[in-house]
């Protein structure tokens, strides 16, 4: 029975962990976006910070991300459109992981 309990747990840490490094890939990848979408608007410095944080706080509006494609596409305007967005954050969403294991 030990050995079943031994596995049980480890299957339970690691579904802790994987849903840990999906919430610090999905953080990290709101940052990466908000700092893009900050250079296109032209922001720089301090403003780049506070849009970032602007971003971050967009993802706690609903489940998913598509509020974050929202803020920033109405932020961005005709600059870019929902779909670029989309495109851009499946890149940096790679990107952030990337970061994340090298972290590890």
């Amino acid at each position: 029975m030990s050995t079943f309990k031994d596995r049980e747990n480890a299957f339970e840490n690691k579904y802790a962990h994987d849903e840990e490094m999906k919430f610090k890939a999905e953080a990290r990848c709101n940052k990466l976006l908000g700092q893009w979408a900050a250079d296109l608007m032209g922001k720089t410095g301090d403003e780049v910070d506070a849009y970032v944080r602007e971003v971050i706080k967009a993802d706690f509006e609903e489940a998913g991300f598509e509020d974050v494609i929202r803020k920033v596409a109405a932020d961005l305007g005709d600059k870019a459109d929902a779909d670029t967005i989309r495109a851009k954050r499946a890149e940096l969403m790679a990107a952030a992981k990337a970061q994340l294991v090298a972290e590890n």
